[in-house]
């Protein structure tokens, strides 16, 4: 069968796309999201902003990264299952990379002008998320119910914290939409995505995630093997985590320091070293895989690390994306969407204040400098990389 040139210029579009957000977007996983709705909405329009918000709402549901679970969904929606593999791996390749090198010594961003460039890409961050919350809002809150879901959303994050708040708010907010928002304000129906999986595929990825759930711990035990062992410990951690990087580090925590593979001190620098670079958090596993004291250790023991952690969030997504697609087009699912989409605007909000702006806009200076990125994005309609380029050179002189 030969390659269809159209999927193969498809592919390589997903790759070059994801290869530059995977160099450039700073700031977690609430700015990833912001960067892909820029970038994927309304930037290539590859999907509307409804679909888009609904991505967000499913992949806030599951455990694993969130960011990286919309990422791998945009790939696949764009060129299929090789558009998916191909997004993720442009996307978590150059952090993955960089935390390697800093495990081997090579700690790229010592020194004041490292610094200032890292500071400056996290102000731009804070642009970025204030464009997507501000777009997001005109376009999935264009009611007062709506606009009062949000609202609720808010207070439910601030009120409960962690990612609990954030599930009960999404929760909360598709109730209300059930019961507030069924004529849905003029709002057409969703076009159908051409989702290239079948129910019997997500079927059988649901499968796959609970073997491996239940079957690694039991090969580890049975085999004494520490290969093993390492792939168990990053699955277990990236199953069972719901709510982003940030909260995996108890599990991981608990699995590589205290059981002795790796030193107190060298998980703090990896963690340390993980802020400064692009990406998503979930990389910090190819460090830890590298410096561990069971498995192969160095470029093997990382990419093993690094792949096991992320599968079990994506096989879950594979697993609810057939059913989601069919039963989003329902009327009363539809409701539910309408109020659930408008509590990713309210938890999108939370985020972009803690950790965002409480963590990066320390001054004057640094909130002036993200009002300018916030502007030439909105106003003048700079691509994002221009934006971020832009900040990244400022913040050498405003780094705190």
């Amino acid at each position: 069968m030969t390659r269809s040139p159209a999927h193969g210029g498809r592919r390589r579009e997903v790759f070059q796309a994801f290869l530059l957000l995977g160099l450039t977007s700073f700031g977690g996983p609430v700015a990833h999201l912001g960067y892909f709705r820029h970038e994927f909405v309304t930037r290539r329009h590859w999907l509307g902003q409804r679909d888009y918000a609904d991505l967000v709402a499913l992949c806030q549901f599951l455990p694993g990264p969130a960011s990286s679970q919309v990422g791998f969904a945009l790939g696949l929606l764009r060129a299929g299952p090789w558009g998916a593999a191909l997004a993720w791996l442009a996307f978590t390749l150059p952090s993955a990379l960089l935390l390697v090198a800093f495990a081997l010594g090579a700690s790229l961003f010592d020194g004041p002008v490292g610094a200032g460039l890292v500071h400056g890409l996290k102000v731009a961050a804070v642009a970025i998320v204030a464009q997507a919350v501000w777009g997001m809002a005109q376009g999935l809150c264009p009611d007062r119910r709506r606009a009062g879901i949000a609202l609720a959303a808010v207070f439910s994050v601030v009120l409960v914290g962690g990612p609990l708040g954030q599930v009960m708010a999404i929760l909360a907010g598709a109730l209300a939409g059930l019961a507030l928002c069924r004529r849905g304000g003029g709002d057409t129906p969703p076009a159908p995505l051409a989702l290239p999986v079948s129910h019997r595929v997500g079927g059988l990825a649901l499968v796959v995630f609970l073997l491996l759930l239940g079957g690694l711990p039991l090969l580890a035990l049975a085999t004494a093997s520490s290969t093993l062992d390492l792939l168990d410990a990053f699955y277990r951690a990236g199953a069972l985590v719901f709510g982003g990087g940030h909260v995996v580090l108890p599990l991981l925590e608990a699995e590589v320091v205290q059981s002795g593979w790796v030193s107190p001190a060298s998980f703090l620098a990896g963690y340390g070293a993980a802020q400064a670079v692009p990406g998503p958090l979930f990389t910090f596993a190819a460090y830890l895989g590298s410096v561990m004291g069971v498995g192969p250790g160095g470029l093997p023991g990382a990419a093993l690390a690094l792949v096991t952690i992320f599968v079990p969030g994506l096989l879950l997504l594979v697993a609810v994306m057939p059913f989601w697609e069919t039963l989003r087009h329902r009327a009363s699912a539809q409701s539910a969407m309408r109020g659930a989409n408008a509590a990713v605007v309210g938890i999108l909000g939370v985020a972009l204040y803690d950790p965002l702006w409480t963590g990066v806009i320390l001054g004057p200076e640094q909130f002036a400098l993200a009002l300018a990125g916030f502007l030439l994005l909105v106003r003048w309609q700079l691509p994002a990389w221009a934006v971020v380029a832009l900040l990244a050179v400022s913040g050498v002189f405003i780094a705190p």
